[in-house]
């Protein structure tokens, strides 16, 4: 029988990767928007700086993962470039 998934070509790499660099160019700009709201709601209403830590803890989370994620296409980049 034969295999009928698709195989992987250089279109449909290029294809994912930009759709996951959109997705971690969004990841950051969402976790800096809300974590500058956040800020500001908690000075405005004198929320607990535990609840600050908290804020910021989030957006690095998410700046780690989209620094990742941006990490690994760039160097699927590369290697698919050397070949």
């Amino acid at each position: 029988m034969a295999d009928r998934r698709p195989k992987n070509t250089q279109d449909d790499l290029q294809r994912k990767d930009a759709i996951q660099m959109r997705l971690a160019g969004f990841v950051i700009a969402a976790a800096m928007l809300l974590w500058l709201g956040f800020q500001w709601i908690g000075g405005h209403y004198d929320l607990p700086a535990r609840f600050a830590f908290l804020a910021d803890l989030a957006a690095i989370a998410a700046m780690i993962w989209s620094l990742l994620v941006t990490w690994r296409i760039w160097r699927r980049r590369n290697a698919s470039s050397q070949r």
